[in-house]
């Protein structure tokens, strides 16, 4: 069976809120094991809803409807998808009852345009919403199946990977969708690829690489009739990738670097510091914000100016002159100061130019140094990154955690 999904809001056309629910859903079709063939936004327009509906139900078994439940006059999901499928709108008296109820018990007059969300096309089955008063709906007709789910998050979520999903996976006659997703950084989206060479061609599990900021996810699917013979499709292959691409691997699901990197770091009993001057605190920020941090994570010292950097981590004025701050040695330096001053075991230090042009030095935008100190010494990296500022940044403190977790591996 295949699938469409049809995200309904003037606002998604405008650019003013951004689709993630549609990538959720499209995600959760997976994991049952149905096929999501196309995605569409339509305004809130009648008959172009009608339009998109109709087409959709032309190509998909399955037609699923995000946004436009509520009471408003703008809401026009359940009133489309009724005319889409052929089906008369009827009233449902113990959604409306149940409304009244909710209404009465939040002091709110009721209104009869509230009663609209008790509408459905005839013989659509309730989906319940444990968060707010738009109920979805299951709609069975003509051989299809319309969902109509509502638009705010914390309706969404709960139903989409709640009774949906698992209405969706009956439909697959009780096969188990099970998915892991491997987390990579230090190599690019190619060069994974490159090494994992025909074992991206499986089929049974799927191996799917997906290029984010500074790392790589690879998604592992596998279908099977119970959960313990996916996880015995899953083992073997999760185990053949992860010899392949070594330390690249830090993760899995959803595991962050700075955790692995802290969850390394508690292992060895290591402490850290970090010195930052372009990533103005980003690396701290990253790493305080995993729970039990402070086990490990004792300080950080921002020193953005020159003369900062001389006063508080103690890097040379020569150095500062003869290199300019955007350089190896001042970074060595810097990792250098921060271990000294705050005495830990190692000493994280990031400085470059994150644009958005050449510094005074005539330093590119892009240009990284990162370097680690550690009980055996320093070492210092070289980066150009791409991008905005920001994401000039964001891939540098990502670089710096990278760099950490090797130097302690290595060591």
């Amino acid at each position: 069976m295949n699938a469409e999904i049809v995200s309904v809001g003037s606002e998604l056309l405008l650019g003013q809120i951004v689709d993630t629910h549609a990538a959720t859903m499209a995600q959760v079709l997976a994991e049952c094991g149905l096929t999501c063939q196309r995605r569409s936004t339509v305004g809130d327009h009648m008959e172009r809803i009608v339009a998109t509906l109709k087409e959709a139900f032309s190509r998909a078994d399955i037609v699923i409807t995000i946004g436009g439940l509520g009471p408003t006059s703008d809401d026009l999901t359940r009133d489309a998808l009724a005319e889409a499928m052929g089906l008369p709108l009827v009233l449902d008296r113990d959604v409306e009852s149940h409304l009244r109820e909710i209404f009465a018990v939040r002091r709110i007059a009721w209104l009869p345009v509230l009663g609209r969300q008790a509408e459905k096309p005839a013989g659509a089955e309730i989906i319940p919403n444990a968060n707010g008063t738009a109920p979805g709906l299951w709609v069975e007709a003509n051989g299809k199946i319309g969902i109509a789910l509502p638009g705010p998050k914390s309706e969404f979520l709960p139903m989409a990977r709640g009774e949906v999903r698992d209405r969706l996976g009956r439909l697959t006659r009780g096969a188990v969708i099970l998915s892991r997703t491997l987390r990579i950084a230090g190599l690019g989206e190619s060069r994974v690829e490159a090494l994992l060479g025909d074992i991206l061609a499986s089929s049974n599990p799927t191996v799917a690489p997906y290029a984010q900021p500074a790392e790589v996810h690879l998604r592992l699917t596998a279908s099977a009739e119970d959960k313990m013979q996916a996880e015995k499709l899953l083992g073997p292959l999760e185990a053949d990738i992860r010899h392949i691409l070594g330390n690249a691997v830090y993760g899995a699901d959803d595991d962050t670097l700075e955790k692995a990197v802290l969850d390394l770091a508690v292992a060895f009993g290591a402490s850290v510091s970090v010195a930052e001057s372009m990533t103005g605190g980003l690396v701290a920020q990253r790493l305080t914000s995993v729970p039990g941090a402070s086990e490990c994570f004792k300080g950080g010292i921002v020193s953005y100016a020159a003369e900062a950097k001389a006063s508080l981590l103690g890097v040379s004025e020569a150095t500062l002159a003869a290199h300019t701050p955007v350089s190896a040695e001042v970074a060595m330096e810097m990792a250098t100061g921060v271990r000294e001053r705050l005495g830990t075991d190692w000493g994280i230090a990031v400085t470059g130019n994150a644009g958005p042009t050449s510094d005074a030095g005539g330093r590119p935008v892009g240009l990284t140094y990162i370097a680690v100190a550690g009980p055996d010494g320093v070492s210092v990296h070289e980066h150009q990154l791409r991008g905005s500022r920001e994401d000039v940044r964001q891939r540098a403190s990502q670089w710096a955690l990278l760099a950490w977790r090797n130097a302690m591996i290595e060591s």
